[in-house]
């Protein structure tokens, strides 16, 4: 989904058939000017998705930024400016924030796992474990906050799992059955244990996951590996694991909560009547 049609939906579930609070004050005449601020540390994300809210409302309100995406965010920092009619301000305020926050969130959950693995080859990866049609953003973040992207969905990487091995009666079974449409998609296949990965190791794959092996026996797999097959690491990745899987030397690690379980940063839209 665009991005346009997507802000048009999440605007017209706020508003719906209108903001009767901002109308019943008759503020449609009042210019403001209003600040986005930072209320805790973290790393900015969808500024530009923000102000595409407020243009969609009105497109004569201006903008003065004094922060990019990307940058990391002191408390009380001042992020932008929105400038113009209050009514369409306060219409917009909530999406905008929204956004926001939540993107600017994932950056920040990402940039913390980034730099507890920066002593490691590892890269981070997201995972589809996104908010429904909203991936696209949500990867967009992970990569502002120094990750990496993996598949954007099922059509553009071919990812053997658990369910599709078991019904396809093995690793060797399913890859090979993937192999006979002479596919030049890249192959991954998920491996539990050191004789999964031995299977799958000599079918000529491009990379293998370890689904939640533990640090030991993932060390012991990249020793045996020896740099031949790219390996990633899946599963039970936390604040309190990441830098124990990364120093097993795995090439990748995938985590799904940078996506699903990150907290949004708090940003607040601060008014000051007048221009």
């Amino acid at each position: 989904m665009k991005t346009e049609e997507l802000i048009r939906l999440a605007l017209a579930e706020d508003i719906g058939t209108g903001d009767i609070t901002t109308e019943f004050l008759e503020l449609s005449k009042r210019q403001v000017s209003a600040f986005l601020m930072a209320k805790e540390e973290g790393v900015l994300c969808g500024l530009d998705i923000a102000f595409q809210v407020f243009c969609q409302i009105d497109d004569s309100l201006r903008f003065i930024v004094y922060k990019k995406d990307g940058d990391l965010l002191s408390k009380g920092d001042t992020i932008a400016k929105v400038e113009g009619n209050s009514h369409s301000i306060l219409q917009g305020e909530r999406v905008a924030l929204n956004f926001l926050q939540r993107l600017s969130g994932i950056a920040s959950y990402t940039f913390v796992l980034t730099e507890m693995i920066k002593p490691y080859k590892a890269k981070l990866l997201d995972t589809r474990k996104t908010t429904p049609l909203l991936r696209q953003l949500e990867k967009y973040a992970v990569i502002v906050g120094g990750g990496f992207n993996h598949r954007f969905g099922l059509y553009d990487m071919i990812l053997l799992k658990e369910n599709h091995i078991a019904a396809a009666g093995g690793v060797k079974k399913a890859v090979e059955k993937v192999r006979e449409r002479n596919t030049s998609y890249k192959i991954e296949v998920e491996v539990r244990n050191m004789k999964e990965y031995t299977e799958a190791s000599k079918c000529g794959v491009d990379r293998i996951m370890l689904d939640n092996m533990k640090p030991d026996i993932m060390k012991k797999v990249v020793e045996r590996n020896a740099g031949k097959i790219e390996l990633e690491a899946s599963g039970n990745v936390s604040f309190s694991t990441i830098k124990d899987i990364a120093a097993t030397g795995v090439d990748f690690i995938s985590c799904g909560s940078i996506t699903h379980s990150y907290k949004s940063l708090d940003i607040s839209l601060l008014f000051k009547e007048g221009i």
